[in-house]
């Protein structure tokens, strides 16, 4: 079988943390130029604009150069380009790192932030902030929190070690941990292990329960309760569908607390609301390095706003506490 030879290295540094967009011309095509051919690909960019790119020359070849308006479409070539992003709302909360080495950085993510960039959160997200502010251009998450998900995030410093780290996600050798806080309900046998099956459609927010083999595994038990009728559960996934805690708690009848989608789906929040923020945090991260060979325990030192202080995270105006949220 024929190897896959890798794209070239951008000519284009980083913008804000963010990578160039790389666009390989297909092989099949009537296109003319490669203007023709962005000017169709990019109808989203909005009328006019690939047009303005290409005479301003802010589209490049993989020498750097600026790619002329009326250059000859060639099957296979590279161009790169920034895209033009919308400004976002900053998150008024830190990015802590809990570890640091030459091959991994463990971060400790707010709520709110996103860990990679995708859709309306670009610059706004965990990896493109670490980017800027430790100086890591190649940087690279090896698994990513749900944006309202507070807690530990795993990174890779070396894009050709990321396999590596992504394999131990993906074959279940990192040993997750999180907490919630949410209603205490008595009745309510635990320790226990929920298994369902999850599916999660593209273009629909909220994840729903269906017939058929478990894909979703989680033990949950409870911590502690007190009398105002709330609880701190430990949560332990051995699975990673989306959504897994939040729909497993919905479906115990005790939803996490802050939750907009479980179990009922809430009115979207504007920009810039940081109000009672979802109630889960990836307490704890332990894996065996598969570079070094080093045993890993990692544990957040972030505490959920509503056990600490009810009346502080339920109130109309958030404090925007870095620690407990």
């Amino acid at each position: 079988m024929r190897r896959r030879t890798p794209p070239p290295p951008s000519p284009l540094p980083q913008r804000d943390g963010i990578d160039a967009v790389r666009v390989r011309l297909p092989f099949e095509g009537a296109w003319a130029t490669v203007r023709e051919h962005l000017v169709e690909r990019l109808t989203g960019a909005g009328p006019g604009v690939v047009a303005g790119m290409f005479d301003a020359g802010l589209i490049v070849g993989a020498d750097g150069a600026p790619v002329p308006p009326d250059a000859a479409y060639v099957p296979g070539m590279f161009v790169w380009f920034h895209r033009e992003l919308p400004a976002e709302v900053r998150v008024p909360f830190a990015v802590e790192v809990v570890h640091r080495d030459e091959h991994i950085v463990v971060a400790d993510k707010p709520h709110f932030l996103a860990t990679t960039p995708r859709g309306g959160h670009v610059t706004e997200t965990a990896l493109a902030r670490l980017r800027r502010e430790l100086g890591l251009t190649a940087l690279s998450s090896a698994h990513r929190l749900d944006r309202l998900t507070a807690g530990l995030v795993l990174f890779t410093v070396r894009p050709e070690e990321r396999g590596a780290y992504q394999t131990l996600f993906r074959d279940r050798l990192v040993q997750k941990e999180y907490e919630a806080v949410a209603p205490y309900d008595p009745a309510l046998a635990q320790p226990r292990t929920v298994r369902s099956r999850i599916l999660k459609e593209r273009g629909v927010l909220a994840a729903r329960e269906v017939e058929g083999e478990p894909n979703a595994v989680t033990r949950v038990e409870v911590v502690e309760h007190r009398a105002d009728g709330l609880a701190r559960y430990r949560l332990v996934p051995s699975t990673g569908q989306t959504h897994q805690l939040r729909v497993h708690m919905s479906a115990l009848g005790v939803p996490i607390l802050g939750d907009p989608l479980y179990p009922v789906v809430a009115d979207p929040v504007p920009a810039g609301d940081f109000r009672r923020p979802l109630q889960l945090l990836a307490r704890a991260l332990e894996f065996t390095d598969p570079v070094t060979g080093t045993a890993h325990r990692f544990r957040s030192t972030r505490a959920l706003g509503a056990w600490v202080s009810y009346s502080e995270w339920a109130a109309p105006t958030p404090p925007y506490s870095e620690s407990a949220q």
